[in-house]
């Protein structure tokens, strides 16, 4: 790990202490720009509070900043826990990052990634699979539909692991013989390896599951995939309906719904999803032209 990887790593990552404040993403943003690519220096102890007030930071950011810096020994501990239970890490800055949320999320893409399982997933073409916990058995065959060919038409899954339509989906696509992604919103520390499984955590490898973790890595799922078909959701409510929407606002990826007939599929058609059946999940070369053009990025 480079010297820049671990200064971002002890700038966002709590490193098993829930009570230690790291940099916002707000935060992050404006200190990357202030500092146009100015790289940390190898030590923390270099950097001087006023070298930060320079760049625009306040007198206690720039305190937190050198405090959150000097925090080496308990980060080479946490890196050392992480690799116990088959963790690792892969920051903004590491060479290793999924460049669709480079490309879409930018200075608002997570610091880092933590990562269990087959990292090369990371470089796959992939489409992604959101829905919801509770779901009609239609909508349900839709979700497993999109993971078996997914897996036959060789793009990667990824999906949040929660249950209903994302493990669905998951394991549909596993016992194809295909790949999977699956971006969680709870701890890696008790994830099972398995073949042709990647798991993601946002920020730390060891936190437990919140609501907030889990609408964060929504956008996150969104943008990993090449395009997003959503099984089944609820209008104006829930973590599927609230990261839809906000994918389609930012065009993260083009969207495609389930057509169930329900006023939410109605909805996120109205905003720039389209409808599709479990016959056109066949192939999906034959989507529209300028759809399909999308999946050749």
């Amino acid at each position: 790990m480079t010297p820049r990887e671990e200064g971002f790593l002890l700038l966002t990552c709590q490193l098993g202490d829930p009570n230690c404040k790291v940099l916002t993403t707000p935060q992050l943003r404006n200190l990357f720009r202030s500092m146009e690519g100015f790289s940390l220096p190898e030590e923390a102890r270099e950097l001087e509070e006023a070298d930060l007030e320079a760049l625009g930071c306040s007198k206690e950011l720039s305190r937190r900043i050198l405090e959150l810096l000097g925090r080496t020994q308990q980060l080479g501990w946490y890196l050392k826990q992480a690799k116990m239970h088959g963790c690792t890490p892969i920051t903004r800055v590491s060479p290793g990052y999924p460049l669709f949320l480079r490309k879409r999320l930018g200075l608002e893409s997570p610091g880092c990634l933590w990562a269990k399982g087959d990292v090369s997933l990371l470089d796959s073409p992939a489409v992604a699979l959101v829905g919801s916990r509770s779901i009609e058995a239609e909508n349900l065959a839709f979700a497993q539909e999109v993971g078996r060919q997914a897996a036959r038409q060789g793009y990667t899954l990824v999906s949040g692991n929660a249950k209903g339509a994302d493990q669905a989906a998951q394991e549909a696509c596993l016992e194809a013989g295909g790949r999977v992604i699956s971006v969680v919103a709870d701890s890696l520390q008790d994830k099972e390896e398995r073949e042709g499984l990647l798991y993601l955590s946002l920020d730390s490898f060891d936190t437990p599951f919140s609501p907030a973790r889990a609408l964060h890595r929504n956008r996150v799922i969104h943008a990993l995939g090449q395009l997003t078909f959503v099984a089944q959701c609820s209008q104006g409510t829930g973590g599927t309906w609230d990261g839809t929407v906000t994918n389609l606002r930012q065009s993260l990826s083009p969207v495609f719904c389930f057509q169930d007939g329900t006023a939410a599929t109605e909805a996120l058609q109205s905003m720039g999803a389209w409808g599709i059946s479990r016959e056109d999940l066949q192939d999906f070369s034959r989507l529209t032209p300028g759809q399909w053009n999308f999946l050749q990025e």
